[in-house]
């Protein structure tokens, strides 16, 4: 049976996109994204927690990236996860997950001055497939993404 590895997040940025330009016209965005969620403990005191989120965006979506978006802006994204792994100089076993964005709507507030404080969104649908063999990935991937139904 085939699995399914997809990822929705709702969040802020918490800063503005790194972005590169690679050999073949291909372009990467590296993003952080925080997701925060509130609720009470048992003792009924108020708990906030952070979670930050790699990003990774390809072609299209690094190139939209770059020229909208900016720290503290809210965006949903959709995307699965990737993880590498490697050795570093001392043969420690190093681990990193980011999520490989395929989809993303800019939400309105935060980070974009002179907006209002209507709520907009804007649907960004990109074919976002990177290379095979990213230069900056440790890894390759060769998986498809194609479902069966």
């Amino acid at each position: 049976m085939a699995g399914v590895n997809k990822v929705i997040l709702v969040g802020n940025l918490g800063k503005d996109p790194e972005v590169r330009y690679l050999d073949n016209n291909k372009v990467v965005a590296n993003l952080t994204l925080a997701t925060t969620e509130n609720y009470k403990d048992r003792n009924g005191n108020k708990v906030e927690n952070t979670e930050w989120h790699d990003l990774e965006l390809w072609d299209g979506l690094a190139k939209i990236a770059e020229q909208y978006l900016t720290k503290g802006k809210s965006i949903y994204v959709e995307g699965k996860i990737k993880t590498d792994s490697w050795q570093d100089d001392q043969g420690n076993n190093k681990y990193r997950t980011r999520i490989r964005v395929q989809n993303m709507t800019m939400l309105g507030g935060g980070g974009t001055p002179g907006t209002s404080g209507v709520a907009s969104e804007q649907r960004i649908s990109v074919d976002n497939n990177p290379p095979a063999s990213p230069p900056a990935s440790p890894t390759a991937e060769t998986a498809s993404d194609d479902l069966p139904f």
